[in-house]
């Protein structure tokens, strides 16, 4: 069976673990199948890379805990070997509980775990700290402890000793090694496509997990899972559930009445309606689930690079901007004109476009860079973007109104993660900004309303985001397995938005956008 990789805190090196165990899998000519506890986008593509396929995130809060064992009995029986990386430290959840966290995933799917500790200022009291992790639920099983950091064999001797007074099994002695300082920015470690020396860095990390780590122990707790009884792929089984473990949907099936709230059992008939997604250095936060739902709804998944200045894709029928790092290619995203003369077209003309956290910046008048420049976007919202305060945690949402892929009174569950804040700019821009009460909403930008109010841990609550029938914007980052209803109404919106004009939007004539589709 898998075992989960965790730690007592962030920074202790289970990424590094889990790279280290998936290049040797890999070296040894067997497949790995990752996971990874939370809400995370950056350690989940440094895995995709060296395991060699898509990692899942395994997140009950976004997904609810029917979808996190479904994914990982489906994903992870189709390989030889499975891991999975926990998230922050071991107990660490919402708020200041376990709910959500590493140690909850890991009661819920019964995996022993795999604890790994920085112990490079540590003696004898890495027996306290292990035993109090170790004790502290009854229900975990602590499989044995990885030491990250060691400086000499004597440092190793002390450790040692340390961990055979409690009787824990130690499962490796990683060193202090400059292949295993992997580089990191503001929202965690840089992306793997910045990393030039990536493939360099997998053979290093294969062979020192050889050298290093206790492979007799180890090779055992990375069997894979059985498969699912009903022999169901975990997408299918997922469209087959409806709302499933999707939050609540009290408005389904009402206002806009595109009526999605049965379950969707195959994909529609007739060609796929092409879809555009943001894909580059600046926009790649995004679930592997996400392209994958919207593939089985009849949707045919188009890349989409603003960086480059591309024109939208050709007869593209709706846009996603996901997050990423627009903020550290702001001139960049300024000078690419063609881009963004044509997402302004296709905003004013009533293509369905569904933007959070960094693809809510692009739609933006102007965007701060962290030296301080200011870049002009697109426009569409009326905001300047600027390096301010941490947003971080998970957020429940009520939604204000009928939106392009939510109901008025549905409850949501996201996350916030983000260092930029929105000042309202431009003429009335303080009447269109969703941040106001609600008995002031936001009319002037072609209908919109504020798109929902955020609630969390911690956090008080606040009126976020603008919605409209075409455009959804906010900072929240959903998962789409959770809420299955999002790829299915951006179909019905990218259907009936073509129906209702009879053309669709071609990046081969930007001169003439096309007509406002029914209900924007």
């Amino acid at each position: 069976m898998a075992c989960l990789i965790a730690a007592p805190c962030s920074g202790s090196g289970k990424t590094l673990v889990s790279l280290a165990l998936s290049a040797l899998v890999r070296r040894r000519g067997q497949t790995i199948q990752t996971f990874k506890v939370g809400p995370d986008y950056l350690d989940p593509q440094l895995l995709a890379r060296v395991s060699g396929r898509p990692c899942r995130n395994l997140d009950p809060l976004l997904c609810g805990e029917a979808w996190v064992r479904r994914s990982f009995l489906g994903f992870g029986s189709q390989a030889d070997r499975c891991l999975v990386e926990g998230v922050m430290g071991l107990f660490d959840g919402r708020g200041s509980s376990a709910e959500g966290s590493s140690a909850a995933v890991a009661q819920q799917l019964d995996l022993p775990i795999v604890l790994v500790v920085e112990a490079s200022r540590q003696a004898g009291s890495l027996a306290a700290l292990v035993r109090g992790f170790r004790d502290h639920d009854p229900g975990l099983t602590i499989a044995g402890v990885v030491l990250n950091g060691v400086g000499s064999e004597r440092h190793r001797a002390l450790l040692r000793e340390a961990l055979a007074a409690i009787a824990m099994p130690l499962l490796g002695v990683l060193p202090r090694h400059d292949s295993l300082e992997l580089p990191s920015r503001h929202l965690g470690l840089v992306p793997p496509g910045e990393l030039a020396d990536l493939e360099q860095r997998q053979g290093e990390w294969a062979a020192l997990g050889e050298r290093h780590l206790d492979l007799e122990q180890l090779w055992p707790l990375l069997g894979p899972p059985q498969a699912p009884a009903d022999g169901l792929a975990p997408i299918t089984w997922l469209r087959q559930q409806g709302a499933g473990a999707a939050p609540v949907e009290a408005g389904a099936g009402t206002g806009t009445g595109t009526g999605d709230a049965s379950p969707a059992k195959s994909a529609p008939a007739g060609a796929p309606l092409p879809i555009a997604i943001a894909s580059d250095q600046a926009f790649h936060f995004r679930y592997p689930e996400a392209a994958e739902l919207l593939d089985a709804e009849g949707l045919a998944v188009q890349p989409w690079s603003p960086l480059a200045d591309e024109p939208l894709p050709a007869g593209c029928r709706a846009l996603v901007l996901p997050g990423g790092y627009p903020e550290l290619h702001g001139a960049q995203l300024a000078h690419s004109q063609r881009s963004l003369g044509e997402l302004r077209r296709a905003a004013a003309g009533g293509l369905p476009i569904y933007a959070e956290c960094g693809g809510l910046l692009l739609l933006g008048q102007e965007l701060v860079d962290p030296a301080g420049q200011a870049h002009t976007l697109a426009g569409i919202l009326p905001f300047r973007a600027r390096r301010g305060s941490l947003s971080l945690g998970y957020r429940q949402t009520i939604a204000q109104g009928d939106g392009l892929v939510v109901r008025r009174g549905e409850t949501w569950q996201g996350h916030e993660f983000h260092r930029w804040q929105l000042e309202p700019l431009g003429s009335g821009a303080e009447a269109n900004w969703p941040q106001e009460p609600l008995s002031q909403p936001a009319t002037a930008l072609c209908g919109s309303q504020p798109l929902w109010q955020l609630d969390g841990w911690g956090h008080p609550a606040r009126i976020e985001g603008w919605s409209t029938a075409t455009l959804h914007a906010s900072w929240l980052h959903l998962h789409w397995a959770g809420c299955s209803m999002i790829p299915r109404r951006l179909r019905n919106a990218a259907a009936q938005a073509s129906a209702a004009t009879g053309t669709t939007w071609s990046g081969a004539n930007p001169a003439r956008p096309p007509s406002s589709s029914a209900g924007a």
